[in-house]
């Protein structure tokens, strides 16, 4: 099968100090892939430099290549916005749009887009909460805003937002670190059903929900405090919880350090 993401030789720098050096692994379309690994190991760096979002700070930078089906993001004239049209994000803390309304909040990226048929927005709404399991719970208030939801629901929604521009690849940052156990639980059971339409990249300090929703994860950790973080191993995630090729990897899933 064709991968839809290679990184090889991956190394993201903020101004002076390398977050995270020599990163190579693939993934493959409509999948789900978890980075685990303990704080400051360069998990959530190399996420976001599957979108360009990591160049967005000031004196941010990378080295080595990105391809997305064979693309390289990081090519010269590759426009970025385009990039994050393709590469959607979902943050850790839910983040609707506070004055717009639930409506508003999933269309804004469309609108962005330059698509501003009614009937079109309309059937994008009712599709994309649809697809984030929020259209029975919202669809009669519409208009109300976004920010008035429960934080699960909220969450729901800021992935209603991501999908409805219709990306190939959905990168979510911890998305359930802030919500109670039966929003994550939610959130859970929405990654499961997106995963046949999309490829889904997950950072995730909760083992078992790396366990319960990837196929693959990737175990990143650093010797010391101060060097920069590495990729350790990457293999099934059947492989990495039960049988790990690297003492590092099973110290770490099993709760010996991190």
């Amino acid at each position: 099968m064709a991968t839809r993401i290679d990184i090889s030789g991956l190394t993201a720098y903020y101004g002076k100090f390398k977050a995270v050096a020599d990163v190579d692994l693939s993934i493959e379309p409509k999948s789900v892939t978890a980075f685990i690994g303990p704080s400051g190991c360069g998990k959530s760096t190399v996420l976001r430099t599957l979108n360009r979002m990591h160049e967005v700070l000031p004196g941010a930078r990378v080295e080595g290549k990105v391809l997305l089906d064979g693309e390289d993001l990081y090519a010269p004239g590759v426009d970025p916005v385009n990039v994050r049209r393709n590469v959607g994000m979902v943050f850790q803390r839910p983040n609707p749009f506070p004055t717009m309304s639930i409506y508003e909040n999933v269309v804004a990226g469309l609108k962005l887009n330059g698509i501003r048929k009614k009937s079109l927005l309309d059937e994008r709404v009712e599709q994309s909460l649809r697809g984030a399991n929020l259209w029975d719970e919202v669809k009669d208030r519409l208009g109300r805003p976004g920010a008035g939801l429960s934080g699960g629901q909220q969450q729901r929604l800021c992935i209603a937002r991501a999908i409805a521009v219709e990306p190939q690849v959905l990168l979510m940052d911890e998305p359930c670190s802030a919500l109670d156990p039966i929003s994550t639980l939610a959130i859970e059971d929405l990654i499961h059903k997106l995963r046949s339409s999309y490829t889904i990249v997950i950072v995730t300090h909760n083992m078992q929900q790396a366990s319960r929703v990837s196929e693959t994860t990737a175990f990143f950790s650093l010797e010391k405090t101060g060097d920069p973080g590495r990729l350790v191993e990457f293999d099934k995630t059947s492989q990495i919880f039960s049988n790990p090729k690297e003492k590092r990897t099973e110290d770490y899933v099993s709760g010996r350090f991190g």
